[in-house]
């Protein structure tokens, strides 16, 4: 029995070991299997690179070397931080077998490098992954980056820039400060020149420099601040700085007014602010406004209003910008008239039915302050029949007469055909300034061109004292009859008398009435003779009538009649009159008075 058990236990031992061999066994074949599968002898090896853990900062360099018989004719280097996804740092084709890697790229993290090597004698890879290590890089960090005196604005951004009215000799200070744990050096670039401040560090470091160049120009600049520090990393900051040391200049101010002229006592300039031009300054704060040059007041809004009298004004302006820079004068004239042109007289043609083509119609107008606008004046007319109203009643409407201005002309084909109508004028007067007036309406008649009257020289009687009768109270009347134009046409003439002392209803006693022959009086004159009689003692008006019935339209009606007086007295009175004879002239010179007086019309 023991001898049986013996024999298990041996069984088992020999079944234990032969199974450990067998695993040893095969461990041993995979690797000589795995050798066995690569053909290339050849090994890569990291001559430069990072150890287990390392800590990496900056540019690194890499570089490799090979060992074995193959032919290396290409090396890929990659890098990873989860050793799935691979970034190729650098693929490198000949020796000398050397790369970069620059952390500055990557985040801070624990990464692995893989090298892969193609050897051209067996075609295949050889793959060789570095030992984990870290990267941990600390960038500059720029706590402060300032200029001094700062005049206007900030320097964030360009546009809000930093400015100053500093002069060409001036100095610039600027501080800067950074947050580092190897802190090299920084530059400033970019500044105004000519030149740049040399680099602050790395031997000592100032934290600043104080920049002249001694011929700082007008304009704007971006100095740029860099960083460095000792592993090769750096930081950039700009700032936004100008210098500006010209006023503004003042453009077109605006009064409301094209002309120059304004209508109104209120006149607000615009463009105070919008219109200024600082060029590439600083740009404009405010513009002053004086009425006398000496008193000025500040706005910073682009329209500024003033209260001015009638008459012409000179403003001053000037404007500043945001660093203090106060410009040019400029002098503005404003011219400002609120009063309406004044209506003067009209001047017309005479306005017959004779005329022929155009009248002329003027209109005496006056502006005391800004004078009339001739353009922008104009007379209008139309035809009434009765000179009265505002609107033409047989035009209906105003018509523009021709031509501009206020004195201009009235055309019509046929002014026969306005006998007694009325032509209606009126104006729109408007002055320079724009004030503006319309008349009122004014008429003027169009009379008939022909007119006839009786010649005051050559109309008479032969004496004006006689004795009444047939036969020895007989007075000669004669009476020159004038037109004015040729007439052809026939005319009616008439003597009539009446009693000096009548009553108001004593009509005149027609003692001849004379009908004239067509073409008589186309040489414009007839000398015709009438006989009268004086029946009584006494005085007695007689008179020359022409066209009694009105027949003829004539330019002048009241002067168709003319008046004459003759005397019947007793032979005992004219014989017995004290000094008659002697005083025969006075009474001539008497009645030729009366005569006169008497020519209007009497009831």
């Amino acid at each position: 029995m023991r001898a049986v058990s013996v024999a298990v236990l041996m069984c088992l031992l020999l079944a234990f070991a032969s199974v450990g061999n067998t695993d040893i066994d095969h461990i041993s074949l995979i690797d000589e299997e795995s050798i066995s599968m690569s053909n290339s002898d050849v090994t890569i090896t990291y001559s430069n690179g990072p150890s287990n853990g390392q800590s990496v900062t900056g540019v690194y360099t890499l570089s490799f070397s090979f060992s074995g018989t193959g032919t290396i004719s290409s090396l890929d280097v990659e890098i990873s931080d989860d050793g799935t996804s691979w970034t190729n740092i650098a693929t490198l084709t000949d020796s000398p077998w050397v790369t970069y890697l620059d952390t500055t790229t990557f985040s801070n993290g624990t990464y692995e490098l893989r090298a892969t090597a193609y050897d051209a004698t067996v075609s295949e890879d050889v793959v060789e992954i570095s030992p984990s290590f870290t990267i941990d890089n600390q960038v500059p960090v720029i706590t402060t980056f300032e200029v001094a005196n700062i005049e206007y604005g900030s320097g964030a951004s360009a546009a809000d820039r930093a400015w100053f009215s500093i002069a060409a000799d001036g100095v610039l200070e600027f501080t800067w400060d950074a947050v580092d744990d190897d802190l090299l050096r920084a530059t400033l670039t970019n500044v105004p020149g000519p030149g740049s401040p040399s680099s602050d560090g790395p031997t000592s470091i100032n934290y600043g420099w104080d920049w002249s160049s001694g011929s700082f120009a007008e304009g704007t600049w971006n100095p740029r601040l860099t960083v460095y520090d000792g592993s090769g990393l750096s930081a950039v900051e700009t700032m936004f700085i100008g210098i500006d040391r010209s006023g503004p200049s003042i453009g077109n101010i605006a009064t409301g007014s094209n002309s120059g002229w304004v209508t109104t006592s209120s006149v607000t300039l615009t463009g105070l602010i919008n219109s200024v031009d600082d060029g590439l300054g600083s740009g404009v704060a405010y513009t002053e406004i004086s009425l006398d040059g000496t008193a000025w007041s500040q706005t910073t809004s682009d329209s500024y209003q003033l209260n001015l009298a009638d008459g012409i004004h000179t403003i001053s302006l000037r404007a500043t910008d945001n660093v203090g820079n106060t410009g040019q004068i400029t002098q503005l004239t404003i011219q400002v008239d609120t009063e309406s042109p004044i209506e003067g007289d009209w001047i017309v043609d005479d306005l017959t039915t004779a005329l022929i083509g155009v009248a002329s119609v003027e209109l005496v107008a006056t502006d005391d302050s800004s004078g009339i606008d001739l353009s922008n004046s104009f007379i209008e007319y139309g035809f009434d029949s009765n000179g009265f109203g505002q609107t033409p009643d047989i035009s209906g409407t105003w018509q523009p007469s021709m031509g501009t201005g206020l004195d201009s002309v009235v055309a019509q084909s046929s002014w026969a055909t306005k006998s007694r109508q009325y032509l209606m004028l009126r104006a729109t007067v408007t002055d320079i300034a724009g004030n503006s007036i319309t008349t009122s309406p004014v008429f003027y008649q169009v009379l008939p061109s022909i007119d006839f009257q009786w010649n005051l020289t050559e109309t008479n009687v032969d004496r004006i004292v006689v004795k009444p009768g047939d036969s020895t109270g007989n007075v000669t009347v004669t009476g020159l009859l004038e037109v004015n134009e040729n007439y052809g046409g026939s005319i009616t003439v008439r003597l009539e008398a009446a009693p000096a002392d009548r009553s108001a209803n004593v009509a005149w006693t027609i003692i001849e009435s004379r009908t004239l022959d067509a073409g008589v009086l186309t040489d414009k004159t007839e000398l015709l003779t009438w006989n009268y009689t004086v029946p009584n003692e006494g005085q007695f008006d007689l008179r020359l009538v022409i066209d009694p019935n009105n027949v003829l339209d004539e330019y002048n009606e009241g002067n168709n009649d003319n008046f004459m007086v003759v005397t019947g007295a007793s032979v005992s009175s004219i014989i017995n009159a004290p000094s008659f004879m002697p005083s025969l002239t006075a009474i001539l010179f008497c009645g030729f008075v009366i005569t006169l007086i008497q020519r209007n019309t009497r009831d």
